[in-house]
């Protein structure tokens, strides 16, 4: 299950990633914001893309409040896909 939460969350990252022009391998070691250069805003479109596909119960905002500050900073994709993976089955479809 988790090859396939790593599949669906580095597309939403390549979507979002496509409004800056860039295109990156990502996986699970990648960092948000050391790699990938991502934005707080852009971690609240992510947030809301994370809900469409999983559901309100895979809340960004509240597993981010779970981090300390030094692993917010380091967030790596493979400790979100861990998140969502322990979170929800994974059964609705991202569009």
């Amino acid at each position: 299950m988790t090859d396939t939460v790593l599949a669906e969350i580095s597309a939403m990252v390549s979507s979002l990633l496509e409004t800056y022009g860039v295109d990156l391998d990502i996986g699970r070691d990648t960092t948000f914001h050391e790699d990938l250069g991502l934005e707080s805003i852009d971690l609240v479109t992510l947030a809301s893309m994370l809900e469409d596909r999983y559901g309100p119960e895979v809340n960004l905002a509240a597993f981010l409040a779970e981090l300390d500050m030094d692993d917010v900073i380091g967030l790596r994709i493979g400790m979100l896909v861990d998140f969502v993976a322990s979170t929800t089955s994974g059964v609705r479809q991202w569009a």
